[in-house]
């Protein structure tokens, strides 16, 4: 259970004074089972003439800020600092969870469940020409012979195995079909790859958003930003994490802020500022994700 510190860093530069519209921020993780949320701090310059908390349709904790209207400035940063305890399902939960219907795919989603997951089994781009389609056929063995468990695994590796990881900084996701035939993406484009596969295979997805603890030799990819990975709905098992960008399942790693049905739903900051539109000149985002050292505490002797 590693007890992380996370500093997520954003700040924009413009060419001449701007004014700043309201600005939303899902930046803020909710306590769970999984997750205790000890301090989260939150600095912005200019300050906000008003700020305020609320949560959105999927219950995700959404900052709003405003500044006043007579406010220009060449430069916004918002300084996002959190302080939890992370206490992760290994990749053997779902194993144990899963429901005996699910075991092999296909299967059925309960009657009392399926009007909440419709929406989110519905594909959500096009895709005209079957490619996502036929991509995702390819981990399906044959109806009743695959296991679902095994299959979820072998798509999500198999994306981390042949596409190649690219940073890219700017708002917005590709669409599935432009991350197959461009071979490349970034970890939203291989979220949404995956979602999207899935529904093609009338499994509920969800995008995920939030952080990437890398514990090892740093080799995890997505680090150094935001990330961004996908959910399944599996019966018993319930919303079950994979990272495609780095192969992980339901593990140690990620540390989720908020889950939505699309990925324009989940940007860690969105807004505008008032000005033309050459005087945004910089966007520099950091992100560190550290452990936070035990105190020991020991007894010296005395003879």
């Amino acid at each position: 259970m590693p007890h992380i510190s996370i500093v997520h860093s954003t700040r924009y530069e413009y060419r001449t004074p701007v004014g700043l519209t309201r600005h939303r921020m899902m930046v803020r993780p909710d306590d769970s089972h999984d997750l205790r949320l000890h301090n989260a701090t939150l600095e912005i310059d200019p300050p906000p003439a008003r700020i305020w908390w609320t949560h959105d349709v999927f219950d995700s904790s959404i900052c709003l800020v405003e500044w006043s209207e007579t406010l220009r400035t060449k430069h916004l940063e918002i300084v996002s600092t959190l302080d939890l305890t992370h206490y992760p399902a290994g990749p053997e939960l779902p194993a144990y969870s899963l429901e005996p219907a699910a075991a092999l795919f296909p299967f059925s989603y309960a009657s009392q469940e399926i009007l909440d997951l419709a929406c989110l089994a519905e594909r959500q781009l096009p895709d005209p020409d079957g490619k996502v389609d036929a991509w995702a056929r390819r981990f399906v063995a044959s109806p009743g012979s695959t296991r679902t468990l095994t299959m979820l695994e072998a798509m999500s590796h198999a994306i981390k195995a042949e596409f190649r990881y690219e940073a890219r900084y700017e708002e917005g996701t590709r669409a599935p079909v432009e991350t197959l035939a461009s071979g490349s993406g970034t970890c939203r484009d291989f979220a949404l790859l995956m979602m999207e596969a899935l529904r093609s295979l009338g499994l509920a997805a969800r995008f995920v958003t939030g952080y990437l603890y890398d514990d090892t030799s740093g080799v995890a990819r997505g680090g150094g930003s935001t990330h961004a990975w996908c959910a399944v709905y599996l019966p018993g098992a319930g919303w079950v994490e994979y990272d495609p960008t780095n192969g992980l399942v339901a593990g140690t790693n990620l540390i989720r802020v908020g889950a939505t049905r699309a990925a324009e739903q989940a940007l860690p900051i969105s807004g505008g500022y008032i000005g033309d539109a050459n005087d945004a000149i910089g966007l520099d985002v950091c992100v560190t994700v550290s452990a936070v050292p035990t105190v020991q505490d020991f007894v010296v002797a005395v003879g």
